[in-house]
């Protein structure tokens, strides 16, 4: 999706030289990431910006050194489309239709079903705001298109060589009115590590020799069906027209039995008349560095940054704050009141913005992604990510997707893993000509080579160089880096 006809992303980066302190294992200065500020961004940009491993809180847009960072965050998608509901996730699902339908309040929240689905320590973002931009917005905003490209146009007259370049969200997660003392991640998921599927050990799991094991219910029918069709053989011609409607019953009953429910059928049921609650969703458009934007080919709200609201009796709950880009729902935030902790609506907001991204794909076809953030492995309390199938994870090498399954046996042997096998893969977006790097200097648009040759003083080459390899080629191009 192209920014034409709109601003262009403006950002200003800050590198990553200092280590801030670790929300997760508590490390004071082993937290380690580059940092931008974004001061505007088109949903196309921070799309791709994602797909390189940054995620933004707020106006801030960092990305974990991997190779260095205490504990490497793995951006982590689910595949929307095909997402299948854990036991868990259906516990979540039915505690809630059970509260709307009939009040029914759970007395012991389990400790075997993750609290929060998208939580994290608002205390890992503490360095997000110390480099908050102070740049006057008319110092951002560019002069007249015709003075841009004559600019953008001064390097084709020299004829010059083109130069070669080789939550903090707060986490996608959830972030909490309430937090827990002592817990490394507010509203912590579960204490169990059934969360993460590890393979089987020698000597345990099923054994494939054998057929896989069926349930009472099913033994039942089939036990059913074949007295039906013993009895069918020796009664007279009526009687089996009535076995033969019979089997038939049987036979679509097991079929409709066996086929699993989607997450739509827990989510978008209908109450009974007489319920004791009612639970209603609003969304609005909220303030974010991305540009609001609408498509032909795109979902009704358009992309941006929205607030989903969740209303209990007509009182707020639950603030959900949630990306829409063209390729996926991003979640960012969850603000919840946490005399609702019971209802774990930190699992339930996320199934819901599952069900939400299949919702849109509908009318937007190339929307059909859940990212959730980061996936940390070395936490095991942030290990509950894994447990929204089917999903993967990113390379934090080539940038390429990689099936989850495949990724945990690499990272029980090391916490910083290339996911990418093919040894010669290479980041295929990476920085290929520094010198078409765009800049804003002086509210004057330029590509990097015009730039260099106007700067005076100490050259920023390689800090230039640094923030192009990390955006790659395509958003160094279309972004703006603001130099003062």
């Amino acid at each position: 999706m192209a920014a034409a006809g709109g601003s262009p992303s403006i950002v200003e980066y800050f590198g990553g030289e200092d280590g801030y302190r670790c929300g997760y294992c508590k490390n004071e200065t082993g937290n380690l990431s580059h940092g931008m500020w974004a001061h505007s961004m088109t949903v196309q940009d921070y799309q791709d910006l994602i797909d390189r491993g940054w995620r933004r809180s707020g106006k801030y847009v960092y990305k974990p050194i991997m190779n260095q960072t205490c504990c490497p965050q793995y951006t982590i998608r689910c595949q929307a489309l095909h997402f299948q509901t854990s036991k868990s996730h259906k516990k979540v699902l039915k505690k809630m239709l059970k509260f709307l339908s009939k009040g029914d309040v759970p007395k012991v929240v389990s400790e075997e079903e993750p609290m929060d689905s998208h939580i994290e320590d608002v205390g890992a973002c503490d360095f997000a705001y110390k480099g908050e931009s102070h740049v006057s917005q008319s110092e951002l905003t560019p002069l007249g298109v015709d003075h841009a490209e004559r600019v953008e146009n001064e390097d084709q007259d020299t004829g010059e060589k083109k130069e070669e370049g080789n939550e903090h969200k707060v986490e996608s997660d959830s972030l909490r009115l309430h937090a827990d003392k002592g817990t490394p991640v507010p509203g912590e998921p579960s204490r169990s590590a059934k969360g993460v599927h590890a393979p089987p050990k020698p000597g345990k799991g099923a054994d494939l020799s054998k057929p896989p094991c069926r349930k009472a219910k099913d033994i039942r029918k089939e036990r059913k069906l074949q007295k039906l069709l013993q009895n069918q053989t020796c009664t007279v011609e009526g009687s089996q027209l009535q076995a033969a409607d019979q089997v038939f019953l049987l036979q679509n009953s097991k079929s409709k039995t066996n086929q699993p429910k989607t997450i739509e059928d827990f989510v978008f049921v209908s109450l009974p008349d007489d319920a004791q609650h009612k639970l209603e969703f609003t969304r609005f458009l909220c303030d974010s560095p991305l540009e609001a934007e609408n498509a032909p080919n795109g979902p009704e709200c358009g992309y941006g940054s929205f607030h989903q609201q969740y209303w209990l009796d007509g009182k707020i709950i639950a603030v959900g704050v949630i990306d829409i880009l063209p390729y996926c729902v991003s979640s960012v935030y969850l603000y919840y009141d946490p005399d609702y902790s019971f209802l774990s609506l930190g699992v339930y907001s996320a199934l819901r913005e599952i069900a939400f991204t299949r919702q849109l794909h509908e009318k937007a076809p190339d929307l059909c992604f859940y990212y959730m953030g980061f996936y940390i492995h070395s936490c095991p309390k942030m290990r509950y990510k894994g447990q929204y199938r089917p999903s993967d994870l990113l390379c934090p090498e080539t940038y390429i997707w990689t099936p989850i399954e495949q990724c945990l046996p690499l990272l029980e042997h090391s916490k910083y893993c290339r996911f990418n096998q093919d040894g010669k893969a290479v980041d295929e977006g990476r920085i290929k000509e520094l010198g078409r790097v765009r800049v804003l200097h002086k509210r004057t648009v330029m590509p990097y080579s015009v730039y260099k040759k106007r700067r005076k003083g100490p050259s920023d080459e390689a800090s230039v160089q640094q923030y192009a390899s990390l955006v790659g080629q395509t958003c160094s191009e279309r972004m703006l880096l603001f130099r003062s």
